[in-house]
């Protein structure tokens, strides 16, 4: 991205596994204004020619960045800011208020987040209800959910 702008949020993806998904948050990430954060290892190249598929012509506008690991991330992002998805959640994310400038993390498709990241922050933790049916959502639509309803909020 040549143009520089403050986000309006920053997606986290915690080692995400598949670049379709990784793609289509990318292109969300347009849509509202995010920065797009990549902890490593991730499941693909980010040259991976699925992932600029998934994201379209979209990728050129996006700003991201990948980092090492979860230390990397947060010398970069305060921990203090940060809203971790989890289908192991209690609190909702229609209960959260989000402000400008918030850090939505969101964790493998296999796993999700680790236990110990939940662990350290429980009022921190939200989750998407759902239908004991399903597992859980895609990763893409559980971050277009969450990033709409923080710009609902703002609306």
């Amino acid at each position: 991205m040549t143009e520089k702008y403050s986000p309006c949020l920053h997606i986290v993806l915690y080692q995400p596994e598949i670049p379709y998904n990784t793609g289509s948050v990318g292109r969300t990430c347009v849509a509202v204004g995010a920065k797009l954060w990549l902890v490593r290892p991730l499941g693909f190249r980010v040259d991976d020619t699925h992932l600029r598929r998934a994201g379209m012509d979209y990728w050129q506008h996006l700003e991201w960045q990948a980092v090492d690991d979860w230390a990397a991330l947060c010398e970069h992002l305060p921990t203090e800011r940060h809203w971790y998805f989890s289908k192991k959640a209690t609190g909702s994310y229609a209960d959260a208020h989000f402000d400008e400038g918030d850090v939505l993390v969101f964790g493998r498709e296999s796993l999700g987040l680790p236990d110990e990241l939940l662990a350290d922050r429980p009022e921190r933790c939200l989750r998407i209800p759902m239908r004991d049916e399903v597992r859980s959502l895609n990763l893409s639509n559980t971050v277009a959910v969450a990033c709409y309803e923080a710009l609902r909020q703002w609306d």
